[in-house]
C-alpha cells in the first residue's frame, strides 16, 4: 500500500508562491483535502495559507438541503449566515464559515462566503436572478480560480460565463423573507472539462494534489467564446439530468447573451 504524503503549511505556501499568490490577488478556491495525502491542519491550513497569500479570498458555500422544487414545496430547512454548507462542496468553505469575520452572500441555495478586503463587494453582488454574480465581482478584480485537486466541473466560475452567454436558466424556489422566491438555477457541472483545453493557467504540485489557477476573466471570455460557437458544449448527455431540459431550451430558444453587469453594482 503506498504511503500517502505528508504535506507541511510550508509546502503548501510554497506551492501558491510558485503559482504567483503574494498576498494581491482575489481568489475564489476549491479544493479536496484528500487529494493532497496528508495535510497537516487540514481546512484550517488552506484558509490560513490562502489567507496569508491573497488580499480576498472566495468560496461557494452552496446548501442544497434549502433546494425547494415548487413554490408550494414544504420548507424544511431554512437559510441562515452559519448554515452548514453542503457535505459535496467540501471542508474549505465550511471553515470559512465558521470564521466569524468571514461575510456570506444571502441566497439561500448558492451562497458566497469571503474574508479580506473586497469579501463585502464580492458577497453584496449576488441576486436570485443572477446568484453567480460574485463571480463577475472577481471578474472585475482580475481575480483568479484556484483549483486544489479538483477537476473542471468544481470551477464554478463557468457557470456566471454561461450566465452572460445567454444560456437558459432554470427556476428553483427558496425560502427567503417569509416568502417562497423563485431564483434562477442553472445545468450541471459534470462536462466542464470540455473549456479546459481553451483556457490556460499556471500549475504546480503539492503532494498528490495539482494545483491550477486561472484569470476568472479568461475562463469567462472563453465561455462565452465557446457557448457562441456550440451552444450546447457544456451539456452533459445523461437522460436524467437537467442539462436535458436545458438542452431543449436551447434548442427551442437559442442563446440570450446577457450584460456583464457587476461594474454597475
Amino acid at each position: 500500500m503506498l504511503r500517502k504524503p505528508s504535506v507541511t503549511p510550508a509546502d503548501l505556501a510554497a506551492g501558491l508562491a510558485e503559482l504567483g499568490l503574494d498576498g494581491s490577488q482575489h481568489v475564489m478556491v476549491h479544493a479536496s483535502l484528500k487529494a493532497f495525502g496528508y495535510l497537516e491542519g487540514g481546512a484550517r491550513t488552506v484558509v490560513d495559507t490562502l489567507g496569508a497569500r491573497t488580499a480576498t479570498l472566495v468560496a461557494p458555500a452552496f446548501t442544497y438541503r434549502t433546494e425547494l422544487r415548487h413554490p408550494t414545496s414544504p420548507v424544511h430547512t431554512r437559510f441562515h449566515r452559519d448554515l452548514r454548507v453542503s457535505r459535496e462542496i467540501g471542508r474549505v468553505p465550511q471553515e470559512l464559515v465558521e470564521r466569524a469575520e468571514a461575510l456570506r452572500s444571502f441566497h439561500p441555495i448558492l451562497s458566497f462566503i469571503a474574508l479580506g478586503a473586497e469579501a463585502g463587494r464580492v458577497t453584496a453582488v449576488q441576486t436570485l436572478a443572477s446568484p453567480y454574480q460574485p463571480v463577475g465581482a472577481l471578474y472585475d478584480l482580475d481575480g483568479y480560480a484556484l483549483l486544489m485537486g479538483v477537476d473542471f466541473g468544481s470551477n464554478t466560475t463557468i457557470h456566471y460565463g454561461e450566465h452572460v452567454a445567454g444560456m437558459p436558466l432554470l427556476t428553483r424556489y427558496v425560502a427567503l423573507d417569509g416568502q417562497v422566491l423563485p431564483t434562477a438555477f442553472p445545468n450541471c457541472s459534470a462536462d466542464f472539462g470540455r473549456l479546459e483545453p481553451h483556457v490556460q493557467g499556471r500549475s504546480t504540485r503539492v503532494g498528490n494534489a495539482a494545483l491550477r489557477l486561472y484569470r476568472v476573466r479568461d475562463l469567462v471570455d472563453a465561455t462565452v467564446h465557446l457557448l457562441t460557437h456550440d451552444p450546447e458544449a457544456l451539456l452533459c448527455t445523461y437522460p436524467g439530468c437537467r442539462c436535458q431540459e436545458v438542452r431543449r431550451l436551447v434548442r427551442q430558444n437559442g442563446l440570450r447573451p446577457r450584460p456583464h453587469l457587476s461594474r454597475l453594482a
